[in-house]
């Protein structure tokens, strides 16, 4: 019997790994109404990130009724196996092999996830073969299916904080090795979707969190460790990473064609000086901060999403209070740092 996201209390708190995963993959029923409504089947394409098993679980259970495949190179281990247990179907695949990806079997819905940011000024030539060559081949091969590739907010410049940040209509321009490869993806997917008529969804995600990692994560952590807070990026907008694969397998039956770009994070412009200090309320510590807060951040205007999709489930509050929660009883992390702090793009 299905549980579902909309039909339950929040929890408190979460035990560990397996309790947070259970509740991340609980559906909603808008969810399911809108997979349900979604002819075909679903393929998640770089299912290996730090969001992608959530978002394959999630799609699992949100239509039993489909096919859910998640492909990758699986180097994690124990991920394969994961998913399998949950009806995930698993393929090994190397995105960057043109004659692999051909082998993949068609499906009607592609969920794009795959890409490379840390690291990306040490290795650019990799960078840029996976976060725009990767996309040419699979937006060939898929051109007959919808696509919602994941993008980043980091295609933006930086805006005045007072601004409520870029809207899809603000043209894109950012610093970077990294950044710059995101436009190039998001211009390759364009190309392709104006040569075949391909429904998409540019999906422009920043930042989604958990309590692993994420901003939030980082700055509860500094406050515990008694480290000092960079507050020169002042200014950051957040989501709930589950709010964030259900607007992406949503927006399966939002595609456009041509594909255009969606915005999605939390509805609020927060104060990293704020953050740093209701962690320290909730963890007892005195938050320290360097760094002076500069004119322009790294922020989105996420209403067009929310027109689409309503307001994220989780509410900011309720984030704090279990990431304080998680970093207090110094639970698991991804060892993945956000560098949210990061002016200059490299990564």
């Amino acid at each position: 019997m299905t549980v579902w996201l909309d039909e339950a209390s929040l929890p408190r708190g979460f035990d560990g790994p397996d309790d947070l995963e259970d509740f991340m993959s609980r559906p909603s029923r808008v969810l399911a109404a809108d997979l349900a409504a979604v002819d075909g089947d679903i393929m998640v394409l770089g299912v290996g990130g730090k969001i992608g098993p959530t978002l394959a679980r999630l799609a699992r259970r949100a239509a039993p009724q489909k096919r859910v495949i998640g492909v990758a190179r699986f180097n994690e281990k124990g991920l394969r196996k994961s998913l399998d247990r949950c009806g995930v179907e698993t393929i090994a695949c190397d995105l960057l092999d043109r004659a692999a990806v051909a082998g993949l079997p068609h499906t009607d819905n592609i969920i794009f996830m795959a890409g490379r940011k840390f690291g990306a000024q040490e290795n650019p030539a990799l960078t840029w073969a996976m976060n725009v060559q990767v996309p040419a081949i699979v937006a060939e091969r898929f051109r007959a299916s919808r696509i919602v590739a994941f993008s980043t907010g980091c295609v933006y410049p930086f805006v005045p904080v007072d601004s409520g940040g870029s809207t899809e209509d603000t043209p894109l321009s950012a610093p970077g090795e990294y950044a710059n490869s995101c436009i190039g993806r998001e211009r390759i997917f364009e190309y392709y979707s104006q040569v075949h008529n391909t429904p998409g969804r540019l999906f422009r995600l920043n930042y989604a969190i958990d309590m692993r990692y994420g901003v939030l994560f980082d700055v509860a952590s500094k406050v515990r460790d008694g480290a000092d807070v960079d507050v020169s990026m002042g200014y950051v907008n957040v989501i709930w990473q589950s709010d964030a694969s259900a607007q992406a397998l949503r927006c399966l039956r939002h595609t456009t064609t041509l594909t255009s770009g969606l915005n999605v994070s939390g509805p609020e412009t927060i104060s990293v000086r704020w953050l740093a200090g209701e962690f320290g309320n909730r963890l007892g510590k005195k938050a320290g901060v360097v760094g002076k807060e500069a004119a322009t951040a790294l922020l989105t205007d996420s209403s067009q999403a929310i027109r689409l999709f309503g307001k994220p489930v989780i509410p900011l509050d309720t984030m704090i209070d279990w990431v304080a929660d998680w970093v207090a009883r110094d639970r698991p992390s991804l060892n993945k740092p956000t560098h949210f702090e990061v002016r200059d793009g490299v990564y």
